[in-house]
């Protein structure tokens, strides 16, 4: 690429933020051009708004350091310079979702880590390796919007990675009824331990709204685009989840247990097929944060666990165990996925990856 694609980050000083900011560094096609954040930080440069908040494990890249934060409200000036925009911002999400149309309306396109949107109905909720042809729906955002170039799309929540995708593997077998749990990393929350002491040694059996997000997203992600309405229909199949969601304390890596039954009768060896030989759009055009194997299945007893799996591709992959048969379901399983990479940041990154292969994001 002779000419690297221009991109700004909103909410640039909170932990997802962070992320971007570290995924961005040395990035082939995206030039990270433009931080913003609140007024509070506006004007700061983005290492004296940043302050001792530096949540990642890595130093904060040399190149960010002395660039002037903006603000995030200033949605004409933080626009011009970019030529697409990751949200990460920190609102009530009547704000989010006022804000981030107010950007697609300068013709500058949004990916967004944020909720807000994700139940708009022409706004693509896509897993890059799942349902890409959601982004259909972005003609038809655009006629709402009055736009020709700008759009906003969304990635799911964290929660959904570690199982969803398995679902996506077993679909032809015909998934009806999933029980899971998911058991979250406090990095979902933007916290570390040195921030969060009283997660040491405890579990919080409660995550607002992480419950609803869990048991309703997959069905969005597994819907279609419907050309009469201009919308995002969800999955009017026999597909229900019913879940927990658990803080515990693990930095990074969200792990699920799932109870499935299926219309059908596959064998384990079928469905270990189906996870390891799983393919997708994604990877067949070479993002750059595709994984070359987006699931992998772990035969030991005690995997998948955080410490050793969670970093699969660069922690961009899946990584599934412990698959066997139950007494009251069809089969059981445990999947992990990396929260604030597959599930946040990196998810976000990858699908603007995609929509600018699919030529949806191009320079000004």
């Amino acid at each position: 690429m002779s000419q690297k694609i221009k991109v700004g980050i909103l909410g640039a000083t909170g932990m997802v933020g962070q992320r971007f900011v570290t995924l961005l560094e040395n990035h082939p096609w995206f030039e990270l051009v433009t931080l913003a954040a609140s007024a509070h930080s506006a004007g700061k440069t983005y290492e004296e708004a940043v302050g001792g908040r530096w949540k990642m494990e890595t130093p904060m890249p040399q190149f960010v350091k002395s660039m002037v934060v903006k603000d995030v409200a200033d949605v004409e000036g933080v626009s011009a310079d970019v030529d697409f925009l990751f949200s990460a911002v920190n609102m009530p999400k009547d704000e989010i979702r006022a804000i981030e149309e107010q950007y697609a309306k300068t013709e500058t396109p949004v990916v967004s880590n944020n909720s807000a949107h994700r139940w708009t109905p022409d706004v693509p909720m896509v897993v890059p390796e799942i349902n890409p042809q959601h982004f259909d729906v972005i003609k038809y955002q655009r006629k709402r919007l009055g736009t020709t170039r700008g759009f906003i799309a969304v990635k799911p929540n964290c929660s959904i990675q570690a199982y969803t995708p398995a679902l996506a593997a077993w679909k032809e077998f015909e998934p009806h009824e999933v029980i899971v749990s998911t058991y979250q990393a406090i990095s979902g929350a933007g916290k570390t331990f040195k921030d969060w002491p009283e997660m040491v040694g405890n579990i919080i059996p409660y995550i607002a709204g992480e419950e609803a997000k869990s048991e309703k997203e997959p069905l969005k992600v597994f819907g279609h685009v419907d050309d009469a309405t201009g919308q995002i229909v969800p999955f009017e199949g026999p597909l229900r989840i019913t879940s927990q969601c658990i803080r515990v304390p693990v930095l990074n890596g969200h792990t699920s247990t799932v109870f499935i039954n299926f219309g059908k009768d596959p064998s384990k060896e079928e469905l270990v097929d189906r996870l390891v030989n799983y393919t997708s759009e994604a990877a067949k055009l070479g993002l750059p944060h595709a994984p070359k194997q987006f699931i992998q299945y772990l035969t030991d007893d005690d995997r998948p666990q955080v410490k050793l799996d969670v970093d699969y591709e660069g922690g961009m992959g899946i990584s599934i165990g412990r698959l066997r048969p139950d007494s009251i379901f069809d089969w059981k399983f445990v999947g992990l996925a990396h929260n604030t990479l597959r599930g946040a940041a990196g998810g976000a990154l990858e699908c603007a990856e995609m929509l600018h292969a699919l030529g949806y994001i191009e320079a000004k």
